[in-house]
């Protein structure tokens, strides 16, 4: 137990940085470092044991290091060059200027941040998804800012009991040992920010970290000001604690990120929602424009929304965070009332039903209705997530439920190995490095020597295979393991045998136990004489979730069979820095989630751009690549149901023992060159294509851009168009109830030829509304074997003739399809320009056969 002294007079002693080195704590100030192989290995040439032991952390380095290192180093006309070299570097990247934004800024909220190893404030893939995006946007100069919360202890520290059990540590992070600095405010003081909670006021500290050009705010609670440990809790664990902690976290995460960027004075113009942990910023904007622009609800909710981004990652109403109404009462009573707006309409807003008092708060329903641009994160996942939305608009074909995708994306400059980055110097045009996102750049693939791709590939999986004796030599000297186990740790894994690598969160719907199904079939695979295979495993599970970590324990208990135990290893303690020297050095990748469960997935999007090839289910972002990969499909494009994982698993062995193990022995053995031929097909196709800028420029063009357009227009017409808005919006459900199809016209009773045209009419009875305030569409498509409409195109019926209550819109059309095709007719409000951005709404009706 540590004694505390109080009180302690703090200070801030930083090195005395040489004269010719005086850029270095600028350098490790900014995490291009992570990115930019000369800064880092700048770093790591000062103190090659002290950069390791900082866990690759240059500000604590540089804290810690000696000052005979220091003066050595200043001395060294070879260190100085490569100092040069890297702050010509960090200049080219920083002085390339802001691209012209005309005012657009957006601001990007996340729970977590993978950013680097030294950071723990990330847990998995969100996180390292999210840290993947800001570096992206910093390549692109995109104007945007970060804010996530500052967490004390981040996520857990994972280690293994004799038995393989998962056990959780966690450990303080020493802000002043990372590479984040204090925000000021306008009299030098550190800068806070207030929210009201029910126990009295909650300051927030702000923390800024620089990602390139981007800035990174970070809010943390754990400060003296707040005397209760509960509120000074509230930032201590990613993921961690209760509901009622959960709850404080995305109060703290939406509200407060929210009053931080308005207390720097900053204005966004488009913000976005990376999943719904911080969804209450967008009740927080409502209350802001109801305040300062004495807009009533409905028109401060119509203003905010149109530049609302909301990107779900969530394929399974389960990962969706869901508040008691007692519990949501208790927190925003309140704010509700100082605010103006009535406690059951906030409500309303977090309901999927909003007159069932009894359903729970959902935070992306919230963020769903409060959003006019939604997205998922694959194609795949969009239809399934435009079906687990589907009750928010019901009388919507499914396929119809506004929600777009944008494919996730890795930073490939994050994730490619150096040695491979050195190959692409040599073979590839000279800025091969500004166009990763354009295929005519990966045709020189084809042109690097088999021989030399597949050395630099021998030369990482020997660096693999010697970290992973390492580690597991630590884990078993930290256990007090058995001295043969000692020995084991030290002679796992062969460099020459094909390896497979499985690295993920022990999430139960991963399926992590699949290719351990048949124990038998796969020792027999795994220990063949003449052709071995080996496989290394790495990941947590929740802390809560025992089936996660029972299947941990599974596999540690597998790897220590008699047997096997030079050819499964379990590596403790997953993160950043086994992730990458997994993706850049194995041979296969296995990805086996229930198909749709996967919303994407871009581990083996990491792995496909090291030339490391895909054996995955098709689902998330490999239901897309497969065709092109160069890897392998488990199973089909069908719909997951229970039989199916003896059928997976089955198809692992069938595909290890009847062509992959095959294919990469002949390679070693024989020189054919059907490896290296999908090696490359992988390298050439996925790495343009799954690169974060791609996927970045995606949402700067479908989603950032139009969302600053619509709200750069709310503020020009000082919010009159919101007003307008409500007011039409009123007068139209007012009338709704009295909308009615009068007649749909007679269909053709015999066979149309292609090309013909079908003339479509429709009298409407608009109960006075004007045919503006309407629109009357036709959806037509091909009759399925159950009589519905397929493959199907929406268009729009102009009117033609007004007589009173009453209006025709008619249409010639021309069906291009031949065979069984049919129509429906549907009229709705007009109050959309973009079938995307259609709000949650039921007004919408459909004519009847006999209307």
């Amino acid at each position: 137990m540590p004694f505390y002294i109080r009180p302690v007079r703090e200070f801030l002693v930083r090195p005395a940085i040489p004269a010719p080195l005086s850029r270095m704590s600028e350098l490790a100030y900014n995490l291009l470092w992570s990115w930019e192989p000369p800064i880092r290995a700048l770093f790591r040439r000062l103190d090659p044991a002290l950069w390791k032991e900082s866990g690759y952390n240059p500000v604590m380095m540089l804290g810690r290091v000696s000052q005979e290192a220091l003066e050595r180093a200043a001395a060294d006309p070879r260190y100085l060059a490569h100092y040069a070299q890297a702050c010509q570097r960090y200049d080219a990247h920083m002085q390339n200027g802001r691209a012209p934004s005309g005012g657009k800024l957006i601001a990007y909220f996340s729970a977590e941040y993978g950013l680097s190893e030294c950071l723990p404030i990330y847990s998995g893939g969100l996180g390292i998804l999210s840290g993947d995006h800001l570096k992206s946007a910093s390549d692109l100069n995109l104007p945007l800012i970060g804010v996530g919360l500052l967490y004390q202890q981040g996520y857990f520290r994972q280690v293994l009991n004799a038995d393989g059990w998962q056990q959780e540590r966690y450990s303080d992070n020493d802000f002043y040992t990372l590479p984040i600095l204090p925000v000021k405010d306008g009299f030098g003081e550190d800068l806070k920010v207030t929210v009201k909670l029910p126990t009295g006021p909650l300051l927030i500290q702000v923390w800024r970290m620089d990602v390139g050009r981007i800035k990174l705010y970070l809010l943390d609670t754990n400060i003296p000001d707040n005397p209760s440990p509960q509120d000074r809790d509230i930032t201590d664990q990613l993921y961690g604690g209760d509901m009622d902690t959960r709850i404080r976290q995305e109060i703290v995460l939406g509200i407060g990120g929210l009053r931080a960027l308005r207390a720097m004075n900053f204005e966004p113009t488009a913000f976005h929602m990376n999943e719904g942990h911080s969804a209450f910023l967008a009740v927080e904007r409502v209350r802001g424009l109801m305040e300062e622009q004495r807009l009533t609800f409905d028109e401060a909710l119509e203003a905010t929304r149109t530049n609302n981004v909301f990107t779900t990652h969530t394929p399974v109403p389960a990962g969706i965070d869901l508040f008691d109404a007692g519990m949501m009462h208790y927190y925003f009573q309140d704010y509700c009332r100082e605010s103006g707006i009535e406690f059951h309409r906030f409500m309303e807003l977090g309901r999927r039903n909003p007159s069932d008092m009894g359903e729970r708060f959902s935070m992306a329903v919230l963020a769903v209705k409060t959003s006019s641009y939604r997205n998922a994160v694959s194609r795949l996942h969009r239809r399934v997530a435009q079906e687990m939305w589907h009750d928010l608009w019901p009388e919507l074909p499914i396929w119809e439920v506004p929600l777009t995708s944008i494919t996730n994306g890795v930073h490939l400059p994050s994730w490619l190995n150096s040695d491979l980055t050195d190959l692409y110097d040599q073979y590839l045009e000279p800025d091969w490095r500004e166009h990763t996102t354009d295929p005519k750049t990966w045709e020189l693939i084809d042109e690097i020597p088999d021989e030399e791709l597949l050395e630099v590939h021998r030369r990482r999986k020997r660096r693999l295979i010697a970290f992973v004796r390492d580690r597991q030599t630590a884990s078993a000297f930290r256990r007090k393991a058995a001295s043969s186990e000692l020995r084991h740790s030290t002679e796992v894994l062969d460099p020459s045998v094909l390896t497979i690598g499985f690295a993920r969160r022990f999430a139960t719907y991963k399926r992590a136990n699949l290719i351990f199904r048949d124990p038998e079939r796969l020792k027999r695979i795994l220990c063949n004489k003449d052709r071995p295979v080996q496989i290394i495993i790495a990941g947590k599970a929740h802390p809560k979730d025992h089936p996660g970590k029972s299947q941990i324990r599974d596999v540690v208990q597998y790897s220590r069979d008699p047997e096997l135990w030079k050819h499964i290893v379990f590596i403790e303690d997953y993160d950043m820095k086994v992730a990458r020297e997994l993706v850049q050095s194995c041979d296969i990748w296995l990805n086996t989630p229930r198909r749709g469960e996967e919303a994407c997935g871009t581990s083996g999007m990491k792995a496909a751009m090291n030339g490391v090839l895909n054996l995955s289910i098709l689902d998330g972002w490999f239901d897309e690549a497969y065709e092109e990969s160069g890897g392998w499909a488990i199973g089909d494009r069908e719909p997951y149901t229970d039989d199916q994982d003896n059928l997976h698993a089955s198809a692992i062995y069938y595909l290890l023992e009847n062509e992959i193990v095959p294919m990469f022995y002949e390679r070693r053995d024989h020189g054919t060159q059907e490896w290296m031929r999908r090696v490359k097909q992988s390298l050439r196709y996925l790495s343009p294509e799954f690169d974060a800028r791609r996927m970045l420029r995606e949402y700067d063009h479908e989603l950032y851009a139009p969302a600053h357009l619509a709200f750069t227009a709310q503020v020009q017409s000082r919010f009159e168009s919101a007003r307008r808005r409500v007011k039409w919006s009123g007068k139209v459900r007012e009338a709704w109830d009295r909308v009615h199809f009068v007649e749909t016209g007679p269909a053709p009773t015999g066979p149309v030829t292609s090309g013909v045209t079908v003339p479509v009419r429709a009298t409407v009875d608009l109960a006075g509304l004007d045919p503006e305030d309407v629109r009357v569409e036709l959806v037509m498509g091909r009759v399925g074997a159950s009589g519905s409409l397929e493959e199907t195109e929406v268009m729009v019926l102009p009117v033609i003739e007004r007589n009173g209550t009453t209006a025709v819109f008619a249409k010639d059309i021309a069906p291009q399809q031949t065979g069984r095709l049919g129509y429906a007719l549907r009229i709705s409000p007009n109050h959309y320009d973009d079938p995307l951005t259609r709000p949650c709404t039921s007004l919408l009706k459909w004519g009847s056969s006999n209307a």
